[in-house]
This record gives C-alpha cells, structure tokens and sequence, in this order.
C-alpha cells in the first residue's frame, strides 16, 4: 500500500484509499479545471474539500502542499518512477494530467504548443481578468460607484478576451482545431462563471459572442462535465 506520510496535508484530509490521486479543491472556476480533467480522464481520485470559509487553504497542511494557499493541489502516489508527487496550480496539474495519460494535448510537435499556448492564454488573461471583473462587478460594487474606472476596465479586457475566442472558435469547434483538449477544460469554466457566479451576462453583452456561447454549451453538456463541476461536493 501507497504511504503519503510525506505529505502533512494527509493529516488535515485523511486518504480513504492512498492508492489513488488525493485532490484539494473546492468547485470553482479553477477547482472544477481538475475534477473535470480527471473525470475525463477516467482517472481514479479522492476529491477533498477546501473550505475558504474557514480558511482551510490558509492552514498549515494545506501550505505545506501549496505555499501559495490556492487552490487547487493534487497528491498521486503513482508519480513519475511511480514516487508520490505533489503539485499545485492549476495549469501545471492539467499539464501532469495530459502527460501521465497522453490524453487531451499531444506529446510532442506543434499541436502540444497549440495547446499549451491557449492553455497559458487562459492561466495569464482569462482567468485574472474575468476574476477582477468580478470581484468589481458583484462584490465590490458598493466600494466603487463612485468610481467607475475599476469595474469598467476589467469589463472591457473581458469583452476583449471574449473576442479573441470568438476569432479563435471561428476556425473550429474547439480552441485548437477538432480536438477537445485541456486548453478548453482550463477555459470554459471561467466563461460559464461570467454568467452563472458573477452575473454579468448583461453587462458583459455576452449574446455578442455566439461561438463562445455554443463551444461553452458543448464542453458543459459532456458527462464528464457535469459531474465534475460539483465536486469536490459542498457540505
């Protein structure tokens, strides 16, 4: 059997069966990346919930597996030379997903940096960018109205992030040609949270983007999808 005693996060969120992947997440934009990646996958894992409300990704355990307290973070006992291995961030998780399997981005040539670009795409623009927008659009909306500069200038880089996918999507069903692979994973999640988390369809004009809309409707529609953007399950 598997030990993970190396890893002091075990302790905080006990492994019912060590020998699978041991994942930390809680069912956001960034979190559902990987339960949805490892439901394609077909991957066996044990989710475990990260409660922000107690600043369970602040803790001690949780740090000592992340440093920087975000989530999400994985545990494999069947890391590379089949040694456990933890990993944090989101990108670099997909990316270790796709690598242990040789599935959702190719092992090598242009088409694994096709999709490596868009996935970095998502890491450095989409994902910080539809962030603040929210942040300055549902929650700190009362800080701001009497200045609209904040919540106007994420909402113009969303709407410009947007077009650049429509451009994209124009060329394919998905993000890099006919094949769904992590780049979308990685992205229509946040697309998905424009709407039903921070709801800015109005705001945004989100109807101004019918390729994003239909590729969203597609990606979510997948089982995996669905079932991954519940878990790890919400108590």
């Amino acid at each position: 059997m598997a030990s993970l005693s190396a890893f002091p996060i075990t302790a905080k969120w006990p492994a019912a069966n060590p020998e699978i992947i041991q994942l930390y997440s809680l069912p956001t934009p960034n979190g559902v990346k990987v339960s949805i990646a490892l439901e394609e996958l077909g991957l066996a894992y044990e989710p475990h919930l990260v409660d922000f409300g107690t600043n369970a990704q602040k803790s001690p355990e949780f740090v000592s597996l992340n440093p920087n307290g975000r989530i999400p973070a994985l545990v494999d006992p069947n890391g590379p030379d089949g040694q456990p291995i933890g990993i944090f961030e989101s990108g670099a998780i997909l990316i270790y997903l796709a690598d242990k399997t040789g599935r959702l981005m190719p092992r090598e040539g242009a088409a694994r940096y096709a999709v490596l670009q868009w996935l970095m795409f998502q890491m450095g623009g989409v994902g910080p960018m539809f962030g603040q927008y929210g942040h300055f659009h549902k929650f700190a909306a009362d800080k701001v109205e009497n200045n609209p500069y904040p919540a106007q200038r994420y909402r113009d880089e969303v709407r410009r992030l947007l077009g650049v996918l429509e451009a994209q999507l124009a060329k394919g069903p998905w993000l890099t040609g006919e094949d769904y692979t992590m780049a979308d994973i990685a992205t229509w999640p946040w697309v998905r949270c424009l709407k039903v988390f921070y709801d800015g369809e109005a705001d945004l004009g989100l109807s101004d983007y019918p390729r994003v809309l239909y590729w969203w409707a597609r990606a979510e529609a997948r089982p995996a999808s669905q079932k991954g953007l519940a878990i790890p399950a919400r108590d």
